[in-house]
């Protein structure tokens, strides 16, 4: 009897060792684990040149342009695109020639405050002459370094003795004259509304590079009148000349031009003297 239940016993044992082995070989392979992913590389977006840019060249704002490059791949030296970074950069004169999407690196340029940098900026033999401007004469903060512009000046008569067509005139008195530096508030165009807007209202300053000749003869045209900046296209040749004669009122205005019958014989004109020279030698001179 006990033999039997032995017997019993070991044939439940083995019955549910063969089903536990069978449900061990039906089940499921498990899931291999999980590995884990890498996690991309960090990318910073850093100033970059937006196209070739000649040594000695001063930086534009479409001259700058941003790039993102990977964390650990970044130059010594590059600098991170913030607008406090592209402000620094624009008019930074180019130490060495840059290609497109060459990194700017603070070795590569040199920056409008720094040591030196007006006699780098400057052509053997120039000079660099500050004149003050406002809103208005200045093109309202369009002017940026590089740029080229022409220096007019308007100077006004009071002498009653004048006509009245003669006593406003306008000439260019500087051509073509490379800016190498703006005045911080001009260079940044503040908009109307923005936060120190009313430093439009005063004198800022633009320096240009000028020969001696001409540092000259500006410095007497700011004594004479006001001086107004005109912004030259880009491209335009350096050759390229405007008429240096006076542009009057008469010329500008025909509320000068005197009315009635004779009007087409006397507009525009002015005094009239003779000058005796001797017997029989009496010379008119006609004023315009």
């Amino acid at each position: 009897m006990a033999m039997r239940l032995i017997l019993i016993v070991v044939v439940i044992v083995g019955v549910a060792g063969m089903g536990l082995l069978g449900v061990i070989a039906l089940a499921p392979a498990p899931p291999p684990p999980a590995t884990a992913t890498n996690a991309p590389p960090a990318r910073v977006s850093v100033l970059v040149a937006a196209r070739g840019v000649q040594a000695g060249t001063l930086l534009k704002p479409e001259d700058i342009a941003a790039r993102e490059l990977p964390a650990e791949d970044l130059p010594v030296g590059a600098m991170r695109d913030t607008p406090e970074a592209r402000v620094e950069m624009i008019g930074a004169m180019v130490r060495r020639t840059l290609s497109q999407n060459e990194t700017l690196r603070l070795d590569a340029v040199l920056r409008p405050g720094e040591n030196g940098f007006l006699a780098a900026v400057l052509a053997p033999g120039m000079r660099a002459v500050t004149v003050g401007v406002d809103a208005v004469t200045g093109t309202a903060g369009l002017i940026w370094p590089g740029d080229r512009v022409d220096v007019i000046l308007t100077q006004a008569f009071d002498e009653t003795d004048i006509a009245p067509a003669r006593r406003v005139a306008g000439e260019a008195v500087l051509t073509a004259a490379r800016v190498i530096a703006v005045d911080r508030h001009l260079v940044q165009g503040m908009q109307p509304g923005a936060v120190g807007d009313s430093l439009r209202e005063t004198n800022r300053t633009v320096t240009i590079e000028v020969t001696p000749e001409q540092a000259t003869r500006l410095a007497v045209a700011t004594r004479l009148g006001r001086l107004s900046l005109a912004l030259r296209a880009a491209g335009t040749a350096l050759e390229e000349t405007i008429a240096q004669r006076p542009v009057w009122g008469g010329d500008v205005s025909g509320a000068f031009a005197p009315s009635g019958p004779a009007s087409a014989a006397s507009a525009g004109t002015g005094a009239r003297i003779r000058v005796f020279g001797g017997p029989g030698r009496v010379e008119e001179i006609q004023f315009r």
